[in-house]
């Protein structure tokens, strides 16, 4: 097994650790950070589902300068960005942190495209991501960092950062499902 699949067994490997800093009853003490206080234990998942969202370009990097593309980094890298986003949505919902129909239309999304990415690979078509789909996902990933540091460093001056990203990461998830779709209907048009 090569390095960048190594990278992202290991951001799969975070994931559950992430979920349980994050939901379950650890008390560790807390600190104030501008409006909010953070628990110590959201702190470290947050530091964990950040180091872990980095691992993803960084196995990206690794895969490309050195040819190591593999099949299977092909199909674990979207696969473990898929569940680290949808783990954080979720909890953030299960904490009253973010607003469960956003993170419905988000992981909906991402069901729909998977299964159109699906249908295409039946047909031997590889369907590549979108420049909007990438900032998608940055969105995505950004909105739950700031949401899991409860809006740190903007929390000093009661900008809900997070938030504001959150609706941005919606409004772009969207449009960029509705583009993916009408950019690559044939693939369901012709499918056999």
């Amino acid at each position: 097994m090569n390095l960048p699949n190594k990278i992202t067994i290991s951001r799969l490997f975070l994931i559950p650790v992430f979920i349980i800093l994050l939901v379950a009853p650890l008390d560790w003490g807390s600190y104030d950070i501008g409006a909010y206080e953070q628990p110590v234990a959201h702190l470290l998942a947050a530091i964990i589902f950040i180091v872990a969202s980095l691992t993803d370009w960084l196995d990206g990097y690794y895969a490309r300068k050195y040819n190591l593309v593999t099949n299977l980094g092909k199909f674990l890298d979207p696969l473990a960005d898929k569940l680290l986003v949808s783990a954080a949505l979720i909890c953030l919902v299960e904490l009253g942190m973010a607003p469960a129909w956003i993170v419905i239309i988000i992981i909906s999304r991402e069901f729909a495209v998977t299964g159109l990415r699906l249908v295409a690979a039946g047909d031997g078509i590889v369907l590549a991501a979108s420049q909007m789909g990438k900032l998608k996902t940055t969105l995505q990933i950004g909105s739950a960092a700031f949401l899991l540091l409860h809006h740190f460093p903007f929390s000093y001056i009661g900008l809900p950062i997070g938030t504001i990203l959150l609706y941005l990461a919606a409004l772009v998830t969207v449009i960029s499902g509705v583009d993916y779709f009408k950019k690559n209907w044939h693939v369901m048009r012709d499918s056999k």
